[in-house]
């Protein structure tokens, strides 16, 4: 089932997410309706505050050719989508800089520099606690997904320039939205 993705200026995206005590069949639901979704709207990683829920969980599915071969070698062992619910990022190392967009901000992107490399933990499907290490557009998309659960916008990572080259697009964007900021 297709959900509604909440846009910028609605006040659930600025929310921290709450842990998941259990992964039930509720939340199961919830993660498959959220993959919909995401692959409905051509994106790669959706967190649940996107969708109106504050359950710290969020969804990833990166398509082949999306990282270099050294990074897609690295990844590959990762199968997609990944469902993770209270995910955390435990280590990073070095540093990429890339264009990156968002599912709420339509029509708003910008370059910010992330990690180039993330462990990540998390509890899978069957509450099973899994870790994984991932590399380029993967570790990218990770940090996304984890910065929403966090209440951390992408923007927020923005320099002061890229900021003020889309701020006209975010006032209209957040006042069409309810206007949080």
């Amino acid at each position: 089932m297709e959900l509604r993705i909440y846009k910028y200026g609605e006040k659930v995206l600025r929310e921290k997410a709450a842990p998941v005590a259990v992964v039930d069949d509720r939340l199961r639901k919830l993660a498959s309706d959220m993959i919909d979704t995401m692959h409905a709207s051509k994106g790669v990683g959706l967190a649940a505050e996107q969708v109106g829920h504050t359950e710290r969980m969020c969804v990833i599915d990166i398509p082949e050719g999306c990282d270099d071969a050294e990074d897609a070698a690295f990844n590959a062992p990762i199968a997609m989508p990944l469902k993770l619910f209270n995910p955390e990022i435990v280590a990073q190392e070095g540093s990429q800089r890339d264009k990156e967009g968002c599912l709420s901000f339509p029509n708003v992107g910008g370059s910010l520099t992330r990690a180039a490399q993330v462990t990540c933990q998390y509890l899978d499907e069957s509450n099973q606690p899994q870790m994984i290490t991932a590399r380029g557009f993967l570790a990218r998309a990770l940090q996304h997904e984890i910065d929403h659960l966090n209440g951390i916008l992408y923007i927020d990572h923005m320099s002061a320039v890229e900021r003020l080259a889309c701020a006209a697009k975010l006032k209209r964007l957040a006042k069409a939205n309810g206007g949080v900021r």
